[in-house]
């Protein structure tokens, strides 16, 4: 089974698939260097294909991999010296390995973008090399991005992926999970708990989870007190702070909308997306370009929400979970193999289902709610324009965390019954991406990509 802790991770920006992934499995190829190798190591190469390629420069996946070959890892790496490390080994072209080794590094040569061939297995695919000085190679391996930070080096059993302890209530489909709901009495997010104890003491999965929430707070607070230019040549402004400040200046004019909760959603996701564009730390939820979902409609609960607490706080978070496990084995949260279905899709379903069990809800009404979450996301294109996480994706994750609040209101009012499941929705959700044109999965080859200029 996968971890709650697998679905929400600690990163930095501005992507899950394309800095975090490409950084950690740039990390654990020079970590696997044995003794002998990086004796005889002289130079590195790092190949990017399919969606890496093309969209790499965009997502900052060249600066991950330098990072990662240096072993640094996205959630002990301080954003703030990210850059300056980066451009010290650009300047020196020297890379210091974890082992101490020194080596010529090139990243302008070492790096390359290869937009001609065709990944054969996944859009998302990086190939590591590792030379002598006679130029051969002494190592080589090839490794995908999944994800949402997932990583997988080709050859190893998909299994070493996840967990090996056995858990007291394993699921692979909502209908499982609601059955077990059903047999044991226990809510969906005790189900998950439970499962997680069998992994470590239950005091700190709970300060894990804990941790989770004041990182995914502090991130919104970040991004509503930061103000300027996103990086990246679209000079798209920074809007959080402004509209926090046209907000309050309608609260004090007594002219606030009737809907003003809403504006504050929005608002709580843009302010987290625009810090994952700018390479801030966010929580991966389940991806970074989807991150402003679920810490926005998480925040509505605490501050709008009648009875909201610490412990429903934690509720959201473990259903939401147990809600992305589902779409992470059974179909996909990447952007590049199924579109932003399988990202912002995939959040506002994550969201959906969180709310409603925070509120009360029950199995089948969080069920429904997910179900109602990605069925209106199913077909949604990822064209970021530029190869950027801004347009249109930071104001995508606004229109997803309203979506999932009304997704919640919608099952809350029925009783659970409903014809569409959630699983026929995962199951619809990749059908679709497997539909779906390539240039529209990540490449910035169609859609909004191609009609809106990037300067």
């Amino acid at each position: 089974m996968i971890s709650v802790f697998d679905v929400f991770k600690v990163g930095i920006g501005p992507s899950s698939s394309h800095t975090t992934a490409p950084m950690k499995a740039a990390a654990a190829f020079v970590a696997g260097l044995d003794e002998e190798a990086r004796g005889r190591i002289k130079d590195l190469r790092a190949i990017l294909l399919g969606s890496l390629a093309w969209t790499g420069r965009g997502h900052a996946t060249d600066k991950a991999i330098v990072l990662g070959l240096s072993g640094r890892l996205p959630d002990t790496l301080d954003p703030d010296q990210a850059d300056e490390a980066v451009a010290t080994i650009a300047r020196t072209r020297q890379l210091k390995l974890p082992g101490g080794e020194t080596i010529a590094f090139d990243p302008a040569r070492d790096i390359v973008f290869d937009f001609d061939t065709v990944p054969p297995s996944h859009p998302n695919t990086m190939r590591f090399i590792a030379l002598d000085a006679a130029g051969a190679t002494l190592r080589e391996e090839t490794w995908y991005s999944l994800g949402g930070g997932f990583i997988h080096r080709e050859g190893d059993d998909p299994a070493t992926q996840t967990s090996g302890v056995a858990v007291p209530f394993p699921f692979g489909s909502a209908a499982e999970l609601i059955a077990l709901s059903d047999r044991t009495g226990l809510s969906i997010a005790e189900l998950v708990l439970a499962n997680e104890s069998a992994r470590a003491n239950r005091d700190s999965v709970l300060a894990r989870l804990d941790a989770i929430v004041d990182v995914m707070f502090e991130c919104i607070e970040r991004g509503l007190h930061a103000e300027g230019e996103l990086p990246g040549g679209l000079k798209v402004k920074r809007r959080a702070r402004a509209l926090k400040a046209r907000y309050e200046a309608a609260r004090q004019r007594n002219t606030g909308w009737s809907i003003e909760a809403m504006d504050l959603v929005s608002l709580f996701a843009i302010a987290v997306n625009e810090e994952n564009a700018a390479g801030g730390r966010v929580v991966t939820a389940p991806t970074n370009g989807a991150a402003g979902v679920i810490p926005a409609v998480l925040r509505y609960y605490r501050d709008h929400c009648p009875g909201a607490s610490h412990e429903g706080l934690r509720t959201f978070l473990l259903t939401a979970a147990a809600i992305g496990m589902l779409f992470k084995m059974n179909g996909s949260i990447s952007g590049a193999e199924v579109g932003c279905q399988g990202e912002v899709g995939v959040a506002c379903s994550m969201a959906a289902a969180g709310l409603t069990a925070a509120l009360g809800g029950s199995s089948r009404q969080i069920e429904n709610a997910a179900e109602i979450g990605m069925e209106h996301h199913l077909g949604m294109t990822c064209d970021p324009v530029g190869g950027l996480v801004q347009i249109p994706c930071i104001e995508r994750n606004a229109f997803g965390a309203v979506k999932a609040i009304n997704a919640t209101s919608l099952a809350q009012s029925g009783d659970g019954s409903h014809h569409v499941t959630l699983d026929q929705v995962i199951k619809t959700m990749m059908e679709t991406g497997a539909d779906m044109q390539a240039k529209y999965k990540e490449t910035s080859r169609g859609g909004l990509a191609v009609n809106v200029p990037n300067c």
